[in-house]
């Protein structure tokens, strides 16, 4: 696979194309890796306020009436609420994997089942969350590229 990069004018629209035989794994897979890379969420940290990039966002957890964003250093509240991320999100490979937490599927490196229908997300930092069983079929679905 050859890849060509062109540059363009300032007033001109960013585009990524891909021109393939066939839509094959690795095609979706740079896809999503393109989409995923797209976007910024508001955090604060310690009274300061950040844009944290989307693809630094290990998973999105919501305790207590309170929204955190954990990268891989660092947690950061939002002031948003997990139903609005999840909407946010929306095809950005984040996925809802419980009733408190939407997970980065790009920060995924394996997933292994658990006790009473419950899975495992094991994240390339070596970080565990649970996926509720009422959430496991869509996460088979996401991960089938459905």
């Amino acid at each position: 696979m050859d890849v060509e990069i062109e540059r363009i004018g300032e007033g001109e629209k960013e585009l990524v194309l891909i021109r393939c035989r066939a839509v094959t794994d690795e095609v979706r897979e740079i896809a999503d890796f393109v989409k995923s890379r797209q976007g910024r969420l508001m955090g604060v940290l310690e009274g300061m306020q950040y844009e944290v990039p989307l693809p630094d966002v290990h998973y999105i957890e919501s305790v207590d009436g309170r929204t955190f964003l954990y990268t891989k250093d660092q947690v950061f509240e939002t002031p948003y609420r997990i139903y609005e991320l999840e909407n946010r999100l929306a095809g950005k490979q984040f996925l809802r994997i419980s009733k408190s937490m939407l997970l980065n599927l790009m920060k995924v490196g394996s997933i292994r089942p658990a006790f009473n229908g419950r899975f495992v997300a094991v994240l390339r930092s070596g970080e565990e969350v649970i996926v509720s069983r009422s959430y496991v079929k869509g996460l088979k679905a996401a991960l089938r590229g459905e």
